[in-house]
């Protein structure tokens, strides 16, 4: 998990954020094979850097048209998803707390509660 200022562009963050990513258990990769990302990530440093690293990009360019999904409905992604189940912790939609540390923390706490109802379902 990574924070970053609020009025950076994701573009800024792409590629440490990639960079974070740990080793999960011995013999797995470190990083993924591939990697979903949307038109606000379409820039030629973007996607030379994450080919780079050993990942193949899969992204929308800009001005191309988004394909619908199966039975009509738009794609929602999982990322975005997981955002909407983080904006319904006050403290993380309107962020209160000066130092980065204490909003990790609320971050990380709140990926446990939402992974733990998950888990339950």
């Amino acid at each position: 998990m990574t924070i970053s200022a609020a009025n950076l562009h994701d573009k800024c963050a792409a590629l440490r954020t990639v960079d974070s990513m740990k080793q999960h258990a011995p013999g797995h990769r470190k990083r993924p094979e591939h990697c979903c990302l949307d038109k606000g990530y379409d820039y030629a440093d973007i996607e030379r850097g994450v080919k780079m690293r050993g990942i193949r990009p899969h992204m929308r360019h800009r001005g191309e048209e988004s394909r619908s999904c199966r039975r009509g409905k738009p794609r929602r992604w999982k990322v975005e998803r997981t955002n909407s189940w983080h904006n319904r912790y006050r403290a993380l939609l309107i962020r209160w707390d000066v130092k980065p540390a204490h909003y990790l923390a609320l971050v990380l706490l709140a990926s446990a509660l939402i992974a733990f109802r998950v888990a339950r379902w």
